[in-house]
């Protein structure tokens, strides 16, 4: 294996795995996932133009996790009921005490199935952008919108989670 390839696999990795594992729910398929994408990268990574690559492997996963949920003959799934998301929404603070504790993880609840809620490509983009920190230019080339839907997109995505985290109204937008 080469001192690139292991560079890139150990900078996307993580990478793949948390958007495949927000986007399908479940562990394993996240695995298989991001398997089949450092694969790709493997093969590929001589023809991808360095400053895409954060571009070309979003869209590679998210090509991957809707042939995962077709096989499956699954509606794609956010979350699993019993999953631990390696990435979290909101960070769980126990130092503020028990009380503080379950607030934080009610909130983050209420977060989670908003956004599982979410129509794509509003949560495919919501995730890229908040939970992976990617760039605009990225999430863009990787759902080959214009800069601006994504923009958008993301804008509407996030007033639809907050309202339904103020309303507890998660059908408004399923």
């Amino acid at each position: 294996m080469s001192r690139d390839f292991k560079r890139l696999a150990d900078e996307h990795g993580g990478r793949i795995y948390t958007l495949a594992r927000y986007l399908l729910g479940r562990h394993e398929d996240a695995e298989d996932v991001t398997q089949e994408v450092l694969v790709r990268l493997w093969r590929n990574h001589d023809r991808i133009d360095p400053a895409k690559t954060r571009a070309w492997v979003a869209q590679v996963t998210r090509n991957l996790v809707i042939d995962t949920s077709r096989q499956h003959k699954l509606r794609a799934a956010v979350f699993a009921e019993n999953a631990h998301a390696e990435a979290s929404i909101v960070a769980v603070s126990t130092a503020a005490g028990p009380e503080r504790a379950a607030i934080d993880a009610e909130l983050r609840a209420a977060l989670e199935t908003a956004i599982a809620t979410l129509d794509e490509p509003y949560r495919s983009i919501l995730i890229m952008r908040e939970i992976q920190d990617l760039p605009y230019q990225d999430i863009a080339d990787a759902m080959a919108m214009p800069l601006g839907t994504v923009k958008v997109y993301l804008h509407r995505a996030r007033r639809r989670v907050r309202d339904a985290v103020r309303t507890g109204d998660y059908d408004a937008f399923a």
